[in-house]
């Protein structure tokens, strides 16, 4: 059985996509994997042992740059990748059905009423009726429970066993750059909008609440930027190198704990079955993850509706630093 996964993007949904590999390959011993991304988001699967191959779109650079020549050469690598008997768009969207299209016909998705756009729906063999304000775990599970005729049980999903991987390099970089040091409290410092970030003075303060040392992640100028300004602020924070994703991958695996927002980095630690604490703001904590024993989330206690979202909604500056504080005290048991 050829089983492929088209998810182009983002970091945190595509985590999220990824806790189905495990339960496919249990149900599924033989069965063969390919996952479609972006290619950016690459690192993130090709260590994976449940995906037999993955494949890059480069979607994003295309509309950017206009590249016609590009386009032709993903097209040519899709058209090329054989016949599939379970094509499975886990994404929804126009472009992540136009993709799935060029693969093969065996599409399934979700159906006109579970998706932002509808179009993608015209695409499909077969689509499933699984409500767009349900978490975002449980939405891509019952996708794959519907399409391959499978169960995945909460309990399957509760005792899943991690589900990233890094290579060789990575786990060599972060075991000597980790080399003499205790376990790290990782703070993730920024997020895909402004205003899902908390910011910089208040993690600041609930970091000289916690009293305990953390290193600061960053990927961009900006974010190094906030991470530098926390440094200033206390003296319980340091920034943490550049990583790759697989480093990134690694050093999660390898924290004690994870405090951030609504972002990929942070969504790693519970996939990684790593504590965390998810700090939300303009989405909806009870659809953008899944709350454990060692995954908490703390939001500003606004009720958020995740068909209208706003990105200039800025309630996370409400969630007190104290408050947080008090949670990851919890959770490392101090």
């Amino acid at each position: 059985m050829r089983v492929a996964i088209v998810k182009l993007s983002a970091m945190g949904d595509i985590i999220h996509a990824c806790l189905v590999l495990q339960f496919i390959k249990r149900e599924f011993p033989k069965a063969k994997i390919d996952w479609i991304v972006e290619d950016v988001f690459a690192p993130l699967l090709k260590n994976n042992p449940d995906i037999d191959s993955v494949y890059s779109v480069s979607l994003k650079k295309i509309k950017k740059n206009k590249n016609f020549s590009l386009l032709m050469k993903n097209i040519k690598t899709l058209k090329s990748l054989g016949t599939y008997d379970y094509i499975i768009d886990m994404q929804g969207l126009f472009k992540s059905a136009l993709v799935a299209k060029m693969i093969g016909k065996n599409i399934y998705g979700f159906d006109k009423n579970s998706t932002r756009e509808k179009i993608a729906t015209l695409f499909y063999k077969k689509s499933f009726s699984i409500p767009y304000d349900l978490n975002v775990i449980l939405r891509g599970v019952k996708l794959v429970e519907n399409s391959l005729n499978t169960t995945i049980t909460n309990d399957d999903i509760l005792n899943k066993k991690p589900f990233l991987f890094s290579d060789k390099k990575a786990k060599e970089s972060i075991k000597e750059y980790l080399k003499g040091k205790e376990k790290p409290i990782t703070v993730v410092v920024g997020a895909s909008w402004k205003s899902k970030i908390y910011p910089p003075e208040l993690m600041a303060q609930m970091l000289e609440k916690l009293q305990k040392n953390a290193y600061l992640v960053w990927g961009n100028e900006e974010e190094e930027r906030m991470a530098n300004e926390i440094a200033k602020l206390t003296k319980y924070a340091v920034k943490a190198k550049k990583f790759t994703i697989e480093e990134l991958i690694e050093f999660i695996a390898s924290s004690r704990l994870v405090i951030g927002a609504d972002t990929g980095p942070v969504h790693m630690a519970w996939a990684l079955n790593v504590p965390s604490v998810t700090i939300f703001g303009p989405t909806p904590y009870f659809r953008n993850t899944m709350t454990t024993n060692i995954n908490k989330t703390i939001d500003s206690g606004k009720k958020i509706d995740p068909s209208n979202l706003d990105k200039n909604d800025f309630c996370i500056k409400n969630i007190l630093p104290q408050e947080i504080a008090k949670l990851a005290s919890e959770l490392i048991g101090e």
